[in-house]
């Protein structure tokens, strides 16, 4: 098909792929390794040659960077573009660069948008690049700081583009942290949930949606980069 693998074995081999143009909520409690997982995702996109957008609001795009470095995993840089929201809120003076762009904070929809806006461009039109993935992390740390409208209107913006573009869209949000009502409010704009549970020291990943039923949960472990998944019921 035309269309995406997460690069997780199990979970592929049970959706058989994620049409383009669709947009996943990543869902999971903390501390359950969800930045291994869509490190990976996009990992395997960039070993596929195609291209990745990733928001950061936690860490400064550096850092992102030097993920894949640490764990011994060589990326194309021409192929990967990071807006960055958190060194400015730092007060560090620090540039722009090929590779990141820096939003003023995790506030600043407006500017975190026209970036993204100005990769997804850069890729497409210069690169010549056909498939990228666009990864958030997190919309929980833009929904403390803006209310669930500003953030829906924001979200609705990107992920009709991802479908425009063909693209696929994976936006992390924290288990725990917001009411049942903001979830299934941006629940609206997603095709599918790749949801994460953790049962005493155990963790556990499912797909639900994508036009099919759940897939089995998949308990995994994480070593390093590693993300190994294991039987399913």
């Amino acid at each position: 098909m035309d269309g995406y693998f997460l690069g997780l074995d199990k979970l592929d081999e049970n959706i058989k792929g994620i049409r383009a143009g669709s947009n996943i909520m990543l869902l999971g409690p903390p501390m359950s390794g969800k930045e291994t997982i869509i490190n990976n995702i996009v990992y395997n996109g960039l070993k596929e040659g195609e291209a990745a957008v990733i928001v950061t609001t936690r860490e400064p795009g550096e850092n992102v960077l030097q993920w894949f470095e640490y764990n011994n995993l060589e990326i194309p840089l021409e192929h990967i573009g990071i807006v960055d929201c958190v060194t400015k809120t730092l007060g560090v003076p620090t540039a722009d660069t090929v590779n990141i762009k820096r939003a003023s904070s995790p506030v600043d929809l407006t500017g975190i948008g026209v970036k993204i806006s100005q990769f997804l461009e850069d890729f497409w039109m210069k690169k010549n690049i056909r498939k990228t993935r666009l990864c958030i992390n997190s919309l929980s740390t833009m929904l403390m700081y803006s209310n669930i409208q500003t953030v829906f209107r924001f979200l609705h913006v990107f992920t009709g583009r991802v479908k425009a573009a063909g693209a696929i869209g994976i936006y992390l949000v924290e288990d725990g942290m917001h009411d049942d009502q903001a979830i299934a409010t941006l629940k609206q704009l997603f095709d599918g949930v790749i949801e994460v549970k953790q049962e005493e020291d155990d963790h556990f990943i499912r797909v639900v949606g994508m036009g099919q039923k759940p897939s089995p949960w998949y308990e995994y472990t994480i070593d390093g980069a590693d993300l190994v998944l294991i039987g399913g019921d």
